[in-house]
C-alpha cells in the first residue's frame, strides 16, 4: 500500500516538474572544439534559447574521441533536461557505422528532442592549389600517388571521403584532425590536398578567397552555394547529407522533450537564427521529435551499409 501511495504522488508530481521546468541553467555538451562547425552552430542557437527558456544555455566543449566523450557523458547524465546532446549525424550514425563496440547506443540511449539543421558537405581546396574543378583533383591524385591527402576530424567526413575515392578510383592518405575548423586551415595552409567538410568552418575561407569549393554533395545545386556543381554534376555518384540534433539522456519526462522541442522549433525560424545558420550553410529544420526519432534510425542502416561495404574501421 505504502509503495503504491508513494508511487501515485511521484506520477502526479512528474507533470509540475515538467511545468516548472527550466529552474536552473541547461547544459549543451558537444564533442568538438570551438570553431568547428557544430560549434558555430550552437552558438549562434543558445542566446535566443536562453531567452526563450529563461534560463541560462551554457556550450561545453568536450572534444575528442569522434564525439564519443561528449555523447557518453550526455548518455549517463540524469533525465532531467539540464544536459543535452548536441548530436550531428557522426556520433549518431556513424560512429555506430565503425565503430564495434561504443559506450552508448544511438536509439537506446536517448530521446530525440528536434533536428536543428542539415547540410551537405563541401569538397575545399586550397585557393592556391591548381586543380580548379573535380576533375582536375582526381587527374592531380591518379598523377601523385601517395602524395595526394585528405583532412577530416571524424568518421562523417572519413566516410564520405571515402566513397569519393571508391567511385573515382583514386587513392588520398587520410589525416585526422580535431575539428572540421583544423581540418579546412590545413587545407588553406597547404599541409593538406582537401577536405570534404560541413559548410561552416569553410564559409570564411571561402568568401575570403583563401580556399576554393570544388563541388558539393547535394543532390542538386544548394541555394547557399548556387556557383558551386556537385558531384553528381562532375559524374561522382556520390550525395551526402549530414544533420546536427538535440537529443536528451533516454528517459527525460516527455513534457519537458516536448519544451525543449518546440523552444528548438521556434528558435531555428527566427530571422536572426535563420540568417546566422544561412551564413554558415545550414538548413534550419525544427521539426518533431518523431521525425528525429525516424532520420536516426534511417541514417542508422544506410551508414552502417556504406561502411560495411567499405570496409571502415574505427576501432
Amino acid at each position: 500500500m505504502l509503495r503504491t501511495l508513494l508511487f501515485s504522488i511521484c506520477a502526479a508530481a512528474l507533470p509540475a516538474v515538467a511545468q516548472d521546468y527550466p529552474t536552473k541553467p541547461i547544459r549543451i555538451v558537444l564533442g568538438y572544439a570551438a570553431g568547428g562547425g557544430n560549434d558555430l552552430i550552437v552558438r549562434v542557437m543558445a542566446p535566443r534559447m536562453s531567452e526563450g527558456l529563461g534560463q541560462p544555455v551554457i556550450i561545453e566543449n568536450k572534444r575528442g574521441a569522434q564525439g564519443i566523450i561528449a555523447s557518453e557523458t550526455v548518455a549517463k547524465a540524469a533525465p532531467d533536461g539540464y544536459t543535452i546532446l548536441m548530436g550531428p549525424t557522426g556520433p549518431m550514425t556513424m560512429n555506430p557505422a565503425t565503430y564495434s563496440k561504443l559506450p552508448y547506443d544511438s536509439v537506446r540511449d536517448f530521446a530525440p528532442i528536434a533536428t536543428i539543421g542539415q547540410f551537405p558537405l563541401l569538397v575545399v581546396v586550397s585557393s592556391q592549389f591548381s586543380a580548379h574543378s573535380v576533375k582536375e583533383l582526381i587527374d592531380y591524385a591518379k598523377k601523385n600517388p601517395g602524395k595526394a591527402n585528405y583532412a577530416s576530424s571524424a568518421a562523417a567526413f572519413q566516410i564520405a571521403t571515402e566513397l569519393f575515392k571508391q567511385k573515382t578510383g583514386t587513392e588520398f592518405v587520410h589525416i585526422p584532425y580535431k575539428s572540421s575548423g583544423e581540418s579546412v586551415q590545413a587545407v588553406v595552409g597547404g599541409q593538406v590536398t582537401m577536405t570534404i567538410c560541413d559548410p561552416p568552418p569553410a564559409s570564411g575561407p571561402l568568401r575570403g578567397g583563401t580556399a576554393r569549393a570544388l563541388a558539393i554533395t547535394a543532390n542538386e545545386r544548394h541555394h547557399w552555394w548556387p556557383d558551386v556543381p556537385t558531384l553528381k554534376e562532375n559524374g561522382v555518384d556520390v550525395e551526402v547529407w549530414l544533420w546536427t540534433a538535440f537529443f536528451a539522456p533516454a528517459k527525460t519526462p516527455p513534457a519537458i522533450v516536448a519544451r525543449l522541442q518546440k523552444e528548438t522549433a521556434r528558435v531555428v525560424r527566427l530571422p536572426d537564427v535563420a540568417e546566422g545558420l544561412a551564413k554558415l550553410g545550414v538548413d534550419p529544420v525544427g521539426g518533431p521529435s518523431k521525425e528525429l526519432a525516424q532520420r536516426l534510425e534511417r541514417d542508422l542502416a544506410k551508414w552502417i551499409a556504406v561502411a560495411k561495404a567499405a570496409n571502415i574501421r574505427n576501432d
